[in-house]
């Protein structure tokens, strides 16, 4: 059988474990076009392998995922204008390709093998509905895990925060766009352990050794048993409402106003803007002064884009 020529992941197994590596660490990992079919491939590669009984998603360098790579589409989406506002605007359209991404991420909670999410630097944005769809997440102390566009021009279509951590925590992330460490995930539990980064390596393949000693069906079994305590809780209408609220809000006045900030000073600057906590209008309205927005960056170590 031919190897899948993969492109943003690499895949390899050993030990009975099969490890997914985001392979794009020049963008921090970030999402692609090609990266959430990628991983549905190897997720389905490992599970049609009776020699593997546990999955371990990493990304290459220093970072999990930092998300999708949406500078080209913020400042002029230039490429296949899929992410363009459009006159009228095809809300199913925008669904029907969104939904695709996160049913290929969900295919590590789907999958019948065990799957654990290493995670060190950053998972964030899309990087952390990645994450989140693994069974277990195993975090470096240091690493920040959030999903700051729920500020403005995204909503997580995993819609995995609340089934992670409960109301009110879910709310407390996504009312503020605000990111926690390691540490902190590990003591709201949405973290199952987090270390020091030299030992997450060796806290993982642990873990992962520990998991692999088990027959296969008895991994499966136990799987799919918690798992349909989370399908009762109605998490797949849940996903659906996420996933078009996610289109709405790059489409809605104040997701316009980000773009046209993004357009105007570049991703970063109207990045920094959205994480400083600095004020987004309702309705949009006018975009802050180059001068506001150019401070605003430089405190964030970015230089506005002119």
């Amino acid at each position: 059988m031919t190897e899948p020529d993969y492109t943003a992941i690499a895949y390899e197994t050993r030990d009975r474990k099969a490890y997914i590596t985001l392979n794009r660490p020049e963008r921090l990992n970030a999402i692609n076009d090609q990266l959430p079919f990628e991983i549905a491939s190897a997720v389905a590669r490992a599970n049609d392998d009776d020699d593997v009984r546990v999955i371990v998603i990493q990304g290459a360098g220093d970072s999990f995922c930092a998300g999708y790579d949406l500078k080209q589409y913020a400042e002029q989406d230039a490429e296949h204008g899929r992410w363009q506002q459009t006159d009228p605007w095809d809300p199913v359209r925008d669904y029907r390709q969104m939904r695709k991404n996160t049913d290929a991420f969900f295919t590590l909670w789907r999958s019948l093998k065990p799957t654990i999410a290493k995670v060190r630097g950053y998972a964030i944005a899309g990087g952390s509905d990645i994450a989140l769809c693994a069974d277990i997440l195993v975090m470096a102390e240091d690493a920040r895990i959030g999903y700051p566009p729920a500020r403005v021009w995204g909503c997580p279509t995993t819609a995995m925060w609340v089934y992670r951590l409960g109301a009110q925590r879910a709310k407390r992330m996504l009312l503020t766009g605000d990111t926690i460490t390691g540490v902190e995930a590990e003591e709201w539990g949405l973290a199952l352990e987090a270390v020091p980064e030299p030992e997450l390596d060796s806290a993982v393949e642990a873990l992962a050794d520990r998991m692999s000693g088990m027959p296969t069906n008895q991994l499966v079994m136990q799987k799919m048993m918690i798992n349909q305590a989370y399908d009762n809780m109605g998490l797949s209408s849940t996903q659906t409402l996420a996933t078009f609220f996610d289109g709405i809000t790059r489409h809605s006045a104040e997701g316009d106003w980000f773009k046209r900030f993004a357009e105007r000073d570049g991703f970063h600057a109207a990045v920094a803007w959205r994480d400083s906590g600095a004020l987004i209008p309702d309705g949009g309205g006018d975009l802050p002064t180059e001068d506001e927005s150019g401070e605003v960056a430089a405190t964030r170590g970015w230089t506005a884009q002119k």
